[in-house]
């Protein structure tokens, strides 16, 4: 195994210290620094992002992790899942180059944007990466021209919600004959079909329509003379325990389409692209309060303030929703934080709105909270922030690329470097296994198989 991640990249954190008491130590040597240049930081807890590695071979042995690198391109998570031995989904040359960089193999490379810039497919021509994908018949003839020993993969729709059925990505069961017949006049070769259900998709019947769709595919590439051998699962996997989905009921439905239609011993190779499931809760962003005002809420008929009007305390943290809280925009979402400084039950709360740092009515994190009295200089916690929101670049002019923090237990280090080889153990031998996340509560432990690595997609 290559040694991607060494303990120069993280902080060792031994029994009995967490990563919250890492997040301590770094708010308060933040709060005292001089320079007030910190703003936020990430603690990124990397036997967190482990567990999830083995917690998804033990529920899809047959599938092969790619990692979807646009999720979260921080160096910590590349290593530590290089070590884990994933491959790289990549959607554009800047992430084809940043695994590059760390001595990922091209064969362990995809290039699964489905609108690939001609400059970039010359680029994955010239530095070895074969595998691409295509939906239609511009895409495939852009490959034709620039690249044509590449192996292609057709990306299918899959139906994921009603309501998404237009969604722009993916070719319909009806046009793939043609695409796949257009691909052999142009002597490219289509190896396999890869679909994409969609992050919270809750109808687990789309999982297996879309393999039954795929193995349709299949079917038609082989009568046409293409050797149809890769599957990809795409991704959409939740990242957090409590989604209304879990992650394993999805996987116990796909297991059981695969026995159907592609069962073991068939000659495909199954892959899977998952960012979300690895990194999501993997991550705690700690963001200052860069200032506070009071507002007064707008009541019909009042037309002066006295002291019973109802107000609203407005905080300003150092990111916003341009940045690192953008989920607030493309998701939907509502990030919940936890007091670094604990308070006392018997504190009384506020009407509180947490906002970004630009004087924009859109940059609006969350409302609708109530507090007790903070502070400009205090910080807030939010946990589950590891998905888009780093590397991500962010639409504020002149914003600093957040620092982030990694650290792993000694025993998932130990793991991952091969020092401990976890045996098969019987039920009722719990005792023998050993903690492996460093995050909030050090209750995961390790009992796995042997740690799969993925060999080349070619």
């Amino acid at each position: 195994m290559a040694a991607y991640l060494s303990e120069a990249d993280f902080v060792m954190v031994e029994e009995g210290f967490s990563t919250r008491d890492l997040l301590e130590e770094l708010t308060l040597g933040a709060s005292q620094a001089t320079s007030g240049d910190v703003a936020a930081f990430f603690v990124a807890d990397l036997g967190a992002v482990m567990r999830k590695h083995f917690c998804f071979l033990k529920c899809l042995p047959r599938v092969r992790p790619f990692y979807t690198v646009k999720c979260n391109s921080s160096p910590g998570v590349l290593k530590v899942l290089a070590e884990l031995g994933l491959g790289f989904s990549c959607a554009n040359k800047a992430e084809m180059e940043l695994v590059q960089r760390i001595g990922i193999p091209t064969s362990k490379i995809i290039y699964a944007n489905p609108c690939k810039q001609i400059a970039q497919i010359k680029y994955a021509a010239k530095h070895g990466v074969q595998l691409l994908s295509f939906d239609n018949e511009v895409e495939l003839a852009k490959v034709v021209k620039s690249h044509p020993s590449a192996k292609m993969v057709l990306h299918i729709a899959a139906e994921d919600f009603p309501s998404r059925l237009s969604f722009p990505f993916g070719a319909l069961l009806k046009s793939c004959r043609h695409l796949l017949e257009n691909a052999k006049r142009s002597h490219m070769e289509v190896v396999g079909v890869s679909f994409h259900v969609g992050s919270g998709c809750p109808d687990l019947d789309a999982y297996t329509q879309s393999i039954a769709d795929a193995r349709l595919v299949f079917e038609m590439g082989t009568e046409l003379g293409h050797r149809m051998h890769i599957l990809d699962l795409g991704g959409g996997f939740p990242g957090l325990e409590g989604a209304k989905v879990r992650f394993e009921e999805i996987a116990s439905v796909i297991n059981s389409a695969l026995d159907l239609y592609f069962p073991e011993g068939c000659g495909v190779d199954i892959l899977a692209k998952l960012g979300r499931y690895y990194v999501t809760s993997a991550f705690t962003l700690a963001v200052s309060i860069i200032a506070k005002k009071e507002v007064l809420l707008d009541q019909p008929g009042r037309e002066e303030e006295s002291s019973s009007t109802p107000k609203t305390t407005v905080y300003h943290l150092g990111e916003g929703v341009y940045g690192i809280f953008s989920s607030v925009l493309f998701d939907s979402t509502c990030p919940s934080p936890i007091l670094q400084k604990k308070s006392s039950t018997e504190q009384p709360l506020y009407s509180s709105s947490l906002w970004g740092p630009v004087a924009d009515g859109c940059d609006c994190i969350a409302d609708g909270l109530w507090l007790p009295q903070l502070h400009v200089g205090d910080w807030l916690v939010f946990e589950n922030m590891g998905a888009y929101t780093v590397g991500m670049g962010s639409l504020r002019e002149g914003a600093q690329t957040c620092q982030v923090t990694y650290a792993m237990s000694r025993v998932a280090w130990e793991a991952l470097r091969g020092q401990l080889l976890p045996a098969e153990q019987d039920e009722d031998t719990e005792d023998m296994c050993k903690p492996l996340s460093c995050g909030w509560e050090i209750t995961d432990t390790l009992c796995m198989g042997p740690v799969f690595t993925p060999a080349s997609i070619m």
